[in-house]
């Protein structure tokens, strides 16, 4: 690993493919998670390879992983694709979402790629706030601040996303697709 930090670090186009090669497969999961579709997570994905290209000189080994480095740009990047295409944070009417509860274990009869769509599914900002907070561990306070919102508007947000995520398996579980 440290030929390939080195490599990188000196800008050897054949130590960049090799880093492409072993963390695009996970960072385009993590794409994924925040993109509408598969042609934006791409776009994501390439560009946060780029912006780790450009920057690689400021990674420190002694500070932390690669891969964790490496998420983080890929989120920043994907939450400055979001910002770029909803400047408003548009917010879905309580009342058009369903009250119907979710069995618990409704995840584990799912598949990854099935709750990747669930989660794609949302509305931008629930989709947004839903992987920053449940999947990546930011804080309200922090997501407020990634975003721009109120930390009221954080918690809001998330408290839909649950509730539509769990509208959305509970029809799946009553249609029998689950």
């Amino acid at each position: 690993m440290d030929n390939l930090i080195t490599g990188c670090k000196q800008k050897n186009p054949a130590r960049q493919r090799q880093l492409f090669g072993l963390f695009a497969p996970v960072m385009m999961t993590v794409a994924r998670r925040y993109a509408a579709t598969s042609d934006a997570a791409e776009d994501i994905l390439q560009e946060a390879f780029i912006k780790v290209f450009r920057a690689f000189d400021q990674f420190d080994e002694t500070k932390g992983a690669l891969e964790g480095w490496i998420r983080r740009i890929v989120v920043n990047t994907a939450i400055q694709h979001w910002r770029k295409r909803h400047k408003n944070f548009p917010a879905t009417p309580d009342e058009f979402l369903p009250e119907n509860p979710v069995a618990a274990e409704a995840d584990m009869l799912m598949d990854a790629e099935e709750l990747l769509q669930l989660i794609a599914d949302l509305p931008p900002g629930f989709r947004m706030v839903f992987n920053l907070y449940a999947i990546e561990g930011y804080s309200h306070a922090e997501i407020a601040g990634m975003l721009g919102i109120a930390e009221s508007a954080s918690r809001s947000q998330l408290a839909r996303a649950r509730k539509q995520l769990q509208a959305a398996v509970f029809s799946l579980q009553k249609n029998g697709m689950v």
